[in-house]
């Protein structure tokens, strides 16, 4: 599947998970809707597009298991956590609670917007080596009467853990607390059910594990919190219907919710049309069977370093999925990285949480047992 991609063939890349990468025909339908936005950039984006993003998310809807009415793009997840922590009301002595495996840029946002509300964002400790059955008693342990919104990823950067949301959701619901899951990793990487998992705010990548192109995005929000997000950019989607722009009333699409976050200037919207031939890609080439095979080169990785090394797995095989965190001894992490790259020609993170640090391999269908044996052969990791 190597030649289907655009990526350098020089390099044994295995770091899917930071960015993702993109099918050359993925691509190529990018790059088609680019080519129909600039033959007629007043039709395309005036009178077409509102038609062409919710056949795009009609088709997402489906492969995510939710409404498409439910769902809008944004660029990324970060994006949506940010939507989402802005637009909740939180007041002085709230609590918004985590763990302390979550992505830091969305650390950040939410201790920056708890801070400018006099609210609490507290992280609970999930020890290692992980125990997913214990995550969410844990979790729920650790709730207070203050405590308004649960965030947490679905599979953690650092770590690459698979978290129990489905159970966290429903043991939320059951007290009342609102919850935010940041898939960023898992569409494409794990199957999902969005009406299964229950959240109230889903935010997801497309552009990792789905390999739609950069930029591609979603937030997914239960209908009863539509009106109440608001975009990180007001626009046209705010004066709709009171005599403002209605060259734009067709773009702008039919509910409050796609109104406000769907317009927000001009911009590029091909990556969000591309969307549908990446998930087509996916199911042409058997997507399950893939990501089997992927594990399975990840498990061999795993298991051959944690051997040499002689340190104990973090979590156990169905704790993670295409991607995983690997230790290695301790040592600096981007010395390590960079004599990957430089020395081999290996793509791939090297992480740290806890003081264990860990080579975070990514496999995707591109890759093959000689980008595993590269890396088991690089010097750095002898």
């Amino acid at each position: 599947m190597r030649d289907q991609f655009l990526l350098d063939p020089a390099l044994a890349f295995l770091n899917h998970g930071s960015f993702g990468a993109c099918p050359r025909e993925v691509f190529e339908a990018q790059q088609h809707w680019q080519l129909e936005m600039e033959r007629n950039p007043v039709e395309f984006l005036g009178r077409r597009s509102a038609k062409l993003l919710f056949e795009s998310r009609r088709a997402l809807g489906a492969y995510l298991g939710a409404d498409a009415d439910h769902l809008i793009y944004i660029p990324n997840s970060t994006t949506g956590v940010n939507i989402v922590a802005n637009s909740f009301a939180l007041s002085a002595g709230d609590e918004v609670l985590t763990t302390d495996l979550e992505y830091g840029a969305c650390d950040a946002t939410w201790e920056r917007v708890c801070a400018q509300r006099g609210a609490h964002y507290r992280h609970v400790e999930i020890p290692l080596p992980y125990e997913r059955e214990r995550v969410a008693p844990r979790l729920m342990a650790a709730v207070t009467p203050h405590t308004r919104m649960i965030y947490l990823s679905h599979i953690t950067s650092t770590t690459a853990l698979i978290l129990p949301v489905a159970d966290i959701c429903k043991a939320a619901r059951a007290r009342g607390i609102t919850t935010l899951i940041d898939g960023a990793h898992a569409p494409g990487q794990i199957e999902l059910d969005l009406a299964a998992i229950g959240a109230d705010f889903y935010v997801g990548n497309c552009h990792k594990w789905l390999c739609a192109p950069k930029g591609a995005g979603f937030l997914h929000a239960r209908p009863e919190h539509h009106d109440m997000l608001d975009a990180t950019v007001i626009s046209w989607g705010y004066a709709a219907g009171t005599g403002g722009h209605t060259g734009f009333e067709a773009y702008l699409g039919r509910s409050v919710f796609e109104r406000r976050l769907q317009w927000q200037g001009t911009r590029d919207i091909a990556a969000w049309l591309a969307v549908p031939a990446a998930i087509e890609f996916q199911a042409r080439h058997d997507w399950p069977a893939v990501r089997a095979r992927c594990h399975e080169l990840a498990r061999h990785a795993h298991d051959a370093l944690t051997h040499r090394h002689a340190l104990e797995p973090i979590a156990r095989d169905d704790d993670w999925a295409q991607m995983v965190a690997i230790p290695v001894p301790a040592q600096d992490t981007e010395a390590l990285r960079q004599r990957l790259f430089d020395e081999s020609a290996i793509e791939v993170p090297v992480t740290s949480h806890a003081g264990h640090v860990f080579v975070r391999i990514s496999i995707q269908g591109y890759n093959t047992m000689q980008d595993v044996e590269r890396l088991l052969a690089a010097p750095a990791l002898a």
